[in-house]
């Protein structure tokens, strides 16, 4: 009976480890997307954009508000917070209303797209 748990236990715990890895190996590789910092909600709802914008852009991100990445092609990136490495994603608070390339990681659910940050550059 002990034989038969013992080898219960290793089989779950290789279906474990194979699921494990196979999430990690599906993880999207690293992509750099390049375009204005701005914050959404002003962006959204009226537009907010561009060098005037910038110190209310820096306002409204410093209490809180999603950053956003906008191409010049008009396509809006959320940008969202390593978890693991949030350093980027806070450094990258002070660049609203400039230019910036932002690497990291797309993902799109529910149409939305997002860039999970790794790193950035200043201009584009």
């Amino acid at each position: 009976m002990k034989r038969g748990i013992s080898g219960l236990f290793m089989a779950v715990m290789v279906v474990f480890s194979v699921s494990a890895y196979a999430h990690e190996a599906s993880k999207h590789a690293a992509t750099t997307v390049s375009g204005e910092l701005v914050d959404t909600g002003c962006y959204t709802a009226h537009l907010g954009k561009g060098a005037s914008h910038a110190s209310c852009a820096t306002m409204c991100i410093n209490q809180g508000m999603p950053m956003g990445v906008l191409t010049p092609k008009g396509v809006l990136y959320l940008v969202t917070m390593d978890h693991d490495n949030p350093d980027a994603y806070n450094k990258l608070k002070t660049m609203a209303g400039k230019k910036v390339a932002i690497t990291g990681h797309v993902y799109a659910r529910s149409g939305l797209t997002a860039i999970e940050i790794d790193s950035f550059k200043p201009g584009a």
